[in-house]
């Protein structure tokens, strides 16, 4: 496959991903404060110019989903160097989606991750060494490395505990953009049914 047939299909996926999401009203109550994003890299990308996610990112419209932006090329610098820097430890992985964090939806997805023997992981934001917490963006590889000790691989599902003036987030990872939706509209499912018993 040649570069611009990559970039088309990882384009197309991308926005087949976020049609997923926006075609199921439930995975509003997994957006968080700081709202949603989906990414997806090239298979080659070194940059997070080689990475397609949403401008503005994902956001609740009228209790749905909705795109704040179109699908583009570097359009968030996190997420991008988050799965640059996650390609270090596990090269399958290609796609990441964030989304809200608080106690029942950690228990949801401790459950999820049981049932399809996923390792579940978890990260303590507060261990993170002073000289890099200040520092943007120079936390991201402390953060992976971190998940790769004490996992001895890469959780495809985790979460960061609160930070100073940090929500806590989920990110799940995969191979490419719809398997990262596609985990997340099964947790929401999970989490709609629980918060309705």
């Amino acid at each position: 496959m040649n570069n611009t047939n990559e970039a088309e299909a990882v384009l197309g996926n991308l926005i087949s991903a976020v049609n997923m999401l926006q075609s199921y009203p439930e995975f509003t109550s997994l957006i968080p404060e700081v709202r949603v994003n989906i990414a997806y890299a090239l298979p080659d990308a070194k940059t997070p110019q080689q990475v397609v996610s949403v401008e503005g990112r994902i956001t609740t419209v009228d209790g749905t989903p909705h795109a704040s932006g179109m699908p583009a090329w570097g359009a968030s610098d996190h997420l991008a160097r988050r799965i640059l820097e996650v390609r270090k430890y596990d090269s399958e992985i290609n796609a990441a989606i964030n989304f809200k964090c608080n106690q029942e939806i950690i228990e949801v997805v401790r459950r999820y991750c049981s049932r399809r023997g996923l390792l579940f992981g978890w990260l303590d934001r507060s261990e993170e060494p002073k000289d890099i917490t200040g520092s943007d963006g120079t936390s991201m590889p402390w953060k992976v490395k971190q998940l790769a000790i004490k996992y001895g691989t890469m959780p495809r599902l985790f979460y960061e505990g609160a930070g100073w003036g940090k929500e806590p987030l989920f990110l799940a990872l995969g191979k490419d953009a719809v398997k990262v939706a596609s985990i997340a509209i099964e947790i929401a499912r999970c989490y709609r049914e629980k918060i309705q018993n």
